[in-house]
């Protein structure tokens, strides 16, 4: 009888071990690489369109592009030495590939190899502009708002500055979700 239970009891906490390494890893992989695969996505359209093939233009537009990058994408372009002040050397990882038209998953899993940071970088939750209150928002978040656009609030003291500066500007910033 107590063999019986030491067996069932193994079973299940060998399944509950099973299910917590194995639940994380498939939640994980439907994200990975978020960051990377939008951006070198749009990146490859931009080449595309204005016909961008060689290697030496594709590493220029590349580092027009992150020049004016903002937020997580500015981050991507540091890990991959798109920016002034990026100390590592891993743009011929993005180069050369986009010169013969690999596809960006592809890309962004042997950057992943070089440094794993690549693919952990995630998008913050969008904002539903439609139904946002903007009044019920903390001034951290206001101030987060303009500063992802680039924009600030010189002499805010006051939230309903820091609201009224973001309704200011949505018509400039938020164009398709509204």
């Amino acid at each position: 009888m107590a063999n019986s239970f030491f067996n069932t009891e193994l079973l299940f906490i060998s399944f509950v071990a099973i299910l917590f390494i194995i639940l994380p890893v498939n939640s994980k992989d439907e994200a990975e690489c978020e960051v990377c695969l939008k951006f070198l996505t749009k990146f490859q359209d931009t080449l595309s369109k204005e016909g961008i093939s060689d290697l030496k233009s594709i590493d220029e537009k590349l580092r027009e592009v992150c020049k004016k990058a903002r937020g997580k994408e500015n981050r991507f372009c540091y890990y991959i030495g798109g920016t002034e002040d990026a100390a590592t050397g891993l743009l011929q990882e993005v180069t050369k590939p986009c010169s013969y038209h690999l596809p960006p998953q592809k890309i962004c899993e042997k950057l992943k190899k070089k440094d794993a940071q690549i693919c952990e970088l995630r998008y913050e939750k969008q904002i539903d502009w439609k139904n946002v209150n903007l009044n019920k928002m903390r001034v951290k978040q206001l101030k987060k708002i303009l500063m992802d656009w680039g924009e600030e609030c010189k002499g805010c003291l006051e939230k309903q500055e820091f609201v009224d500066r973001v309704k200011e500007l949505i018509p400039q910033y938020v164009k398709d979700e509204l």
